[in-house]
């Protein structure tokens, strides 16, 4: 296994729509392991097969706790068959570091994919789980969140200036 390198806004590749994954063959097994690995490394809750590089149709989430012990999805040819409900809320992405921005995704979406064994599967999902699957499903069709960003596009480092400021009793 190995850290990849993360594609970052402005890469053309991210632009661009994946292709669905036909087999599994070891080349895709080590990708899938890279990608593992990178997005924990990177500290993300999920991270799309071109943001390293590869146009597959390949996520890895990860919107588990401490507590918990392995929420570790991997999702071959995701495709979201429902959604219900809104939720609104802070979002960032590995490929535009240090930014974050208010974005409104579906509470609960439903997802067919297909798992590591090329088993096909479904998943219902809510919350930051929905999110998260949202997110990198649009990663595969080129689509980054800062298109659906409600308002500006924030700074990650000021937002954290400004609630550190907050807590000590300061004022902006």
């Amino acid at each position: 296994m190995a850290v990849r390198n993360i594609r970052e806004i402005g890469d053309e590749i991210l632009l661009k729509k994946a292709k669905e994954v036909t087999k599994i063959n070891e080349r895709t097994e080590e990708l899938i392991d890279d990608m593992i690995e990178t997005m924990y490394e990177a500290n993300g809750v999920g991270l799309a097969a071109p943001q390293v590089g590869v146009l597959k149709r390949i996520v890895v989430i990860d919107t588990s706790t401490d507590e918990e012990e392995d929420g570790l999805l991997v999702l071959i040819n995701p495709v979201i068959t429902d959604t219900e409900g809104e939720q609104r809320g802070s979002e960032g992405c590995l490929s535009v570091p240090g930014k974050t921005g208010i974005v409104t995704r579906p509470e609960k979406v439903t997802v067919k994919f297909f798992d590591r064994d090329m088993n096909e599967q479904t998943l219902e999902a809510e919350g930051l789980l929905a999110r998260a699957v949202c997110h990198e499903c649009d990663h595969l069709e080129g689509k980054l969140y800062v298109e659906l960003v409600e308002g500006e596009l924030m700074d990650v480092n000021s937002l954290k200036k400004d609630e550190d400021e907050e807590e000590n009793g300061e004022e902006a």
